[in-house]
């Protein structure tokens, strides 16, 4: 099933996930995937460090930007309208139980529709996340309850990468972001990167019989 939620609050979103995990652990649905766009928010994954914001609390509400504490991998990162964020719902007990396998094959979805746009992308050693002109574009962070995911990766198109200039993205400080637009010179239409997205991540999860719910 994919889910296509639109423009949505981080929680909300969360909330959607937490429903299809448990309804993904009593079989009731096969593998699924949410896509969506989140209002403005930083979130903190289970290792992450508040220092990692740069910003006060008034500068936060001056931008309308939420701070969330969540149950993924990895340190801070930002979401924001026109950023592509990805949560597969997969059961990995029948992929073979490797979560860092399954980051990896995040981390080609990305690579691969960034390609299909004529952008050459890349991982960088000992990190995760993919990379375009030595900034970083996409960020993945994960979690899974019984083997079944959430969470998962995004990917910047056409968000406001000044957001970015409020962390340290991934709590590292010599991190720089860019989008596709950025790098192609005009925003990009979000409804085509959509597609190009879900056939590659049937391409590599080879997922079918997709149902498409708003």
């Amino acid at each position: 099933m994919i889910c296509d939620l639109g423009l949505t609050d981080y929680e909300h979103a969360y909330g959607v996930q937490k429903d299809l995990v448990a309804r993904r652990k009593l079989g009731e649905i096969d593998d699924s995937i949410i896509i969506t766009e989140h209002a403005p928010v930083f979130t903190i994954g289970r290792t992450g460090d508040i220092e990692n914001l740069l910003v006060d609390k008034e500068e936060l509400e001056r931008n309308g930007i939420s701070v969330l504490r969540v149950d993924r991998g990895g340190d801070i990162t930002c979401h924001a309208p026109g950023q592509l964020v990805a949560y597969p719902v997969l059961d990995l007990k029948k992929r073979g139980r490797d979560l860092h396998r399954y980051m990896r094959d995040l981390e080609e979805i990305g690579i691969q529709v960034l390609m299909r746009f004529g952008i050459a992308a890349n991982r960088q050693e000992g990190k995760t996340g993919i990379w375009a002109e030595r900034k970083k574009i996409a960020s993945v962070g994960i979690a899974a309850s019984d083997w079944v995911t959430y969470h998962g990766i995004s990917i910047n198109i056409n968000n406001d990468l000044r957001y970015f200039s409020m962390i340290n993205p991934c709590g590292m400080n010599a991190i720089s972001a860019i989008s596709l637009q950025a790098l192609l010179g005009n925003e990009i239409d979000m409804d085509t990167v959509k597609m190009v997205f879900i056939r590659e991540f049937y391409r590599v999860f080879g997922a079918k019989n997709a149902i498409l719910a708003h």
